[in-house]
């Protein structure tokens, strides 16, 4: 993978680093960390800049965030509506009301949301879709999703330009810890879904 990603810097420059970025996003598992990192490497071996790295890099972001915003507005909320009612939607568990509400949610706190997600593994890509399908103002989407893919790239660019001959161990440092903020994030999206059915149960039990 990192030679991969040296070679294409290397043939490509500036464009090789927004198309790296751009499929970062659409395919959440290429790691951004390991390409904005090298980016940042090779400021010191090329005649790159690191200002030019992070234009290209958040550019690339941007773009690769719209391809996701746009799948998102396809899947709008009321195909999903029927998804989950239909023959076999109904296996989800999953009822209209539950959409409507996640749907409001998002629009009361969509802003934040895709803003510091940008920060967050995996997360930073897909969150795209759900603001699509709730159909977030693109004006709003571009501002948040730029500010914090901007934020984000120019810290991994800037660590990597300046590790120097400590490249592998910030490179170590950098993947164990977004493994931590994964695993952590994945915990609290457990302990969400299970108060949120609990708390379901707990009406439904009040009502009966």
């Amino acid at each position: 993978m990192e030679t991969i990603i040296t070679d294409i810097m290397n043939s490509y420059g500036y464009l090789g680093i927004f198309f790296l970025i751009m499929i970062e996003n659409v395919f959440p598992p290429i790691p951004s960390e390991l390409i904005l990192t090298f980016g940042g490497f090779m400021v010191i071996s090329s005649n790159m800049t690191i200002v030019g790295v992070i234009i290209a890099a958040t550019l690339g972001s941007v773009v690769g965030a719209l391809i996701l915003y746009f799948i998102g507005k396809i899947l709008n909320k009321e195909r999903l509506i029927k998804i989950v009612t239909s023959k076999y939607g109904k296996l989800l568990r999953v009822k209209p009301k539950d959409i409507e509400s996640a749907d409001k949610w998002f629009n009361t706190k969509g802003n934040i949301t895709v803003l510091f997600c940008r920060f967050v593994p995996i997360v930073r890509s897909l969150i795209s879709i759900p603001a699509g399908m709730s159909e977030m103002p693109m004006f709003k989407f571009l501002l948040y999703t730029t500010i914090g893919s901007a934020v984000w790239n120019t810290a991994l660019v800037c660590v990597g330009a300046f590790a120097g001959d400590k490249k592998d161990a910030i490179l170590a440092f950098i993947d164990n810890a977004s493994h931590i903020i994964l695993i952590v994030l994945i915990i609290l999206i457990i302990g969400f879904i299970i108060w949120f059915y609990h708390r379901k149960s707990k009406k439904a039990k009040s009502r009966s």
